[in-house]
């Protein structure tokens, strides 16, 4: 059954609209305007968290609405609510209109389709059971407690949605898809005197639960989320300087989305807002630094078959060889500057307009063996994990803290510490990449990029890198 076939039933037949009558309210809604569309959504979503040897809390959220929009120019229109009904849709008519009054615009010509599909539409809420998942988490608790004395806490989480969308655009020209995405948590709390250390694990994707109750997954999960809590346990207060940093393959690619990822959205260089407008064609990093965002790669969490305007999925090289290629475009960022949409239109949800955002964003791999990389450096750091992170979008300038991170000296990795922090530029970073691991990994499954105060699911990654002469922050006296 086609994605369109599906979502009709959602929102016309159970909703008791008509569709004809809809189109034609998004017709005279939009007559006039440069752009726009009317965005329906269905969604469910749950949550189960097991903390401390027992159930804490469990959720379940089914939401439904509609936003429209009307773009003219580089004015928005935008109203949104929570009922789906054709009298609700045309208040939200009359409202737009009032942005484009005396405007006489030529409608921009929608996007192909696409008849890709790039995961399941199975709804992944209703395949397990409720005690199936309590269960899981259960056993995940017991598990770590097994395997080390100094486990003192575990916290195990499950969370899944999905999500039915479908985007109308003046003429009857409709684009639909459904969107699954589950999350696996586990962080662990070790204690060994008074000192007390935490190492967590994530993973996920837009796939089904059932891969996940697999004891070969989720004791997977646990292991790592010890492993990082005891390697804590035994660390030392971080140096302070600059050295030259080896960042680990997966998910330290966060640094790359961060400090440099949201710099090439397009909505920023438009506005010239960013450290990277007017760069077009030049080197921005160094030789053999490529950067891709790609929105079509099968089950992963940051991938989508359509963008949130219609605009199907595609992969956009944003730096290749160094040198700056692209920029990721939604719809109006892409008229207004003259190029094509990438596939980048995004939005949290009906109640938000869409607006340029990345989707899996990484390095493709090198040449180099991940060994020789770690060889190479004299004195220096060796980053494997990060937590939460800060960007300034025009300057370019970053702070990252790491959760997991190791001395190296004479090419060897030595003791892991504690409290180190990278600070640096986001383009002059990528000119320090002066070696590439031929080990390019996706992150597991577990990142949510914020914009604008909207949050949508991301993936990165990367190979093992090293970056010459970084400031790392430190906490050692």
């Amino acid at each position: 059954m086609s994605h369109l076939t599906q979502t009709d039933d959602l929102f016309f037949n159970r909703a008791g609209m008509d569709q004809e009558r809809v189109q034609t309210i998004a017709d005279d809604a939009l007559n006039g305007a440069d752009d726009g569309e009317l965005y329906l959504e269905y969604s469910q979503s749950e949550a189960v968290v097991f903390d401390d040897g027992k159930l804490k809390s469990a959720s379940f959220d089914t939401s439904q609405g509609f936003g429209l929009r009307a773009v003219a120019g580089e004015v928005t229109g935008y109203s949104h609510a929570s009922e789906l009904s054709e009298d609700a849709i045309k208040r939200a008519g009359a409202t737009v209109k009032t942005v484009f009054s005396g405007n006489a615009g030529t409608f921009a010509a929608p996007p192909q389709g696409t008849n890709n599909r790039l995961y399941s539409d199975d709804n992944p809420l209703n395949l397990v059971d409720f005690e199936t998942k309590v269960k899981l988490l259960a056993d995940m608790d017991a598990y770590a407690r097994s395997l080390n004395d100094s486990v003192i806490q575990v916290s195990a989480s499950l969370t899944g949605s999905w999500q039915a969308v479908q985007v109308v655009r003046p003429g009857g020209v409709r684009a639909a898809d459904i969107r699954p995405l589950v999350r696996l948590n586990v962080s662990v709390v070790t204690a060994k005197g008074d000192r007390m250390e935490t190492g967590s694990f994530g993973t996920g994707g837009r796939v089904p639960y059932d891969q996940y109750l697999k004891p070969e997954s989720w004791k997977k999960a646990v292991d790592e989320a010890l492993r990082q809590a005891l390697v804590n346990m035994e660390s030392v207060p971080a140096p302070a300087g600059e050295m030259d940093v080896v960042l680990g393959s997966g998910w330290p690619g966060i640094l790359l989305h961060e400090a440099i990822g949201h710099g090439l959205e397009g909505d920023f260089n438009r506005k010239k807002t960013s450290a990277f407008s007017g760069l077009m064609g030049e080197r921005v990093a160094a030789p053999g630094v490529t950067v891709i965002d790609d929105g079509t790669l099968h089950d992963r969490r940051g991938s989508i078959t359509i963008d949130d305007e219609g605009t199907p999925g595609q992969s956009t090289v944003l730096i290749e060889d160094g040198i700056l290629k692209g920029y990721m475009q939604d719809r109006m960022n892409a008229r207004l500057m003259g190029v094509s949409p990438t596939g980048n239109g995004r939005r949290e949800s009906y109640a938000h307009a869409p607006l340029p955002r990345m989707t899996n964003t990484y390095m493709p791999a090198g040449e180099r063996d991940p060994e020789e990389i770690l060889r190479s450096v004299k004195k220096g750091l060796y980053a494997v994990n990060f937590g939460g992170g800060q960007v300034d979008i025009t300057s370019g300038k970053f702070v990252f803290s790491c959760t997991e991170a190791y001395l190296v000296e004479d090419g060897k990795v030595g003791a892991p510490v504690k409290g180190a922090t990278l600070i640096g530029n986001g383009p002059d970073v990528l000119t320090r990449v002066s070696m590439i691991g031929n080990d390019m990994k996706l992150d597991p499954g577990v990142g949510t990029c914020g914009k604008d105060g909207q949050g949508v699911p991301v993936g990165v990654g990367q190979p093992t890198i090293r970056i010459d002469g970084l400031t790392v922050g430190g906490t050692a006296a």
